[in-house]
């Protein structure tokens, strides 16, 4: 089977955001993007933690450089579509945003989330009229390299420490004002305040995180009129989870049972195995 090409690709992207609800998991290197789409997800995301982990660094420790050519990695690892999260844009001006987010578009990714904070705990989110005008700069490069790149803006306010509901709401209509195609909240949990995201935005598709061991099931986030759901690096720290609990037992006390119920060789190889790939 000829692999879709990358204008198929953003196509198919688009096309699941303008009606239900899909699930967008997060892989953090080609072997578990495979695994992911074998298991018949229709659309990955990359994530900067998981991936910065596997490097042995923390979040936001990778540069540019190294985060393109990981998005460029996820793109070819797989037939289906890959949303880049790009963190701030890799810029501390919105031309340096322009310039990033063209780059960006050339690794062939489907899709580039644009986040508004500074990195500084002291001052974690950058002002609304910076954030527009990055959010601009970013809509404008898509736009220089065919506008068929899916632009996603995310409100960080949860997610740093500043869970105000009203200037999340007043940051993403903002957002989608300024050419964002996608709006993203990462840390809203409640069903209030998923629905006041969703009505606030309307028509434009939301994406929500379920990042932890939520009540919500995806049925549910689809009736809140959810577009698609987004796991960040929760499926790396399950894995890193299983790993630590496996590599503690054995160390401090000399036992292997945590090496209980793992896929064997076999099973992995024949996953792998290229001769037998569809994608």
């Amino acid at each position: 089977m000829t692999p879709p090409c990358v204008s198929q690709k953003r196509a198919a992207f688009r096309e699941l955001h303008r009606s239900g609800c899909f699930v967008l998991p997060n892989p953090w290197d080609a072997g578990s993007a495979k695994i992911l789409a074998g298991l018949g997800f229709k659309a990955l995301a990359t994530t900067s933690s998981g991936y910065a982990w596997s490097c042995g660094r923390a979040d936001g420790q990778l540069s540019r450089a190294e985060t393109l050519a990981h998005m460029r990695a996820m793109v070819d690892a797989t037939g289906l579509p890959v949303n880049a999260d790009f963190e701030s844009g890799f810029a501390e001006t919105a031309d340096g945003v322009t310039e990033s987010v063209g780059l960006a578009v050339e690794t062939g990714v489907a899709g580039i989330s644009i986040e508004d904070s500074t990195g500084d705990p002291n001052k974690p989110l950058r002002a609304i009229g910076e954030s527009v005008e990055r959010i601009r700069a970013a809509r404008a490069a898509i736009d220089a390299k065919g506008g068929d790149t899916l632009l996603v803006g995310r409100a960080e306010n949860f997610f740093v420490g500043r869970p105000d509901l009203d200037d999340t709401l007043l940051r993403l209509t903002a957002y989608a004002d300024a050419g964002a195609d996608c709006l993203y909240a990462p840390g809203i949990k409640t069903r209030d305040e998923i629905r006041a995201v969703v009505s606030a935005v309307a028509p434009e598709p939301v994406n929500v995180l379920i990042g932890w061991d939520s009540d919500l099931s995806v049925q549910d986030l689809a009736d809140l009129g959810v577009r698609r759901i987004s796991l960040g690096g929760a499926l790396a720290r399950a894995a890193w989870g299983g790993f630590m609990q496996a590599a503690r037992s054995i160390a401090g006390q000399g036992r292997f049972d945590g090496l209980a119920n793992v896929p064997s060789g076999a099973e992995l190889n024949s996953l792998f195995d290229e001769r037998s790939s569809s994608d």
